[in-house]
């Protein structure tokens, strides 16, 4: 029979607000050596993930798009909304104004091959496991995959 995401899941992860300071999600991220965390509003809603790749802003040096002049006329050769966004990223003190809205996630019900499939096909790390009631109850990460495909092995 196949697997589910609840049967492979880590349950209770450990969660920030989107008024958390970076500096508090940095340290978590180091002490506990994971990846990324869901980020919940007030009410214990997902609206985010903050991860390593979104920090990583920090400390890249983010420089203004490359543009010509042309007849006393800006033209930019890269998208300058994205350049904005990006320092955006870099300046952030917060995990609102640094994390990734709209995350991918997945249900408990959830065939593990699909949801690894998910996170393949999205360059996804991980995957909050929402219930039907919309309340997180868990998150699917590629460690736990390996994990799993793992025990089946000695089985």
């Amino acid at each position: 029979m196949a697997k589910t995401v609840a049967e492979a899941m880590s349950r209770a992860p450990i969660t920030v607000h989107p008024e958390t300071s970076i500096t508090e999600v940095i340290k978590i991220l180091a002490e506990k050596r994971i990846s990324g965390l869901p980020v919940l509003d007030a009410n214990q809603h997902l609206v985010g993930i903050i991860s390593e790749t979104d920090l990583m802003w920090r400390e890249t040096d983010v420089t203004p798009p490359a543009y010509i002049m042309l007849l006393d006329s800006v033209i930019y050769l890269e998208n300058p909304g994205r350049y904005e966004k990006d320092l955006h990223k870099a300046l952030g003190q917060t995990v609102g104004e640094v994390m990734s809205s709209v995350p991918v996630t997945t249900a408990p019900e959830t065939p593990l091959s699909k949801a690894a499939k998910l996170m393949h096909d999205r360059k996804v790390h991980r995957l909050p496991v929402i219930d039907q009631s919309g309340q997180l109850v868990g998150i699917l990460t590629r460690g736990d995959i390996i994990r799993t495909m793992a025990a089946e092995q000695t089985e």
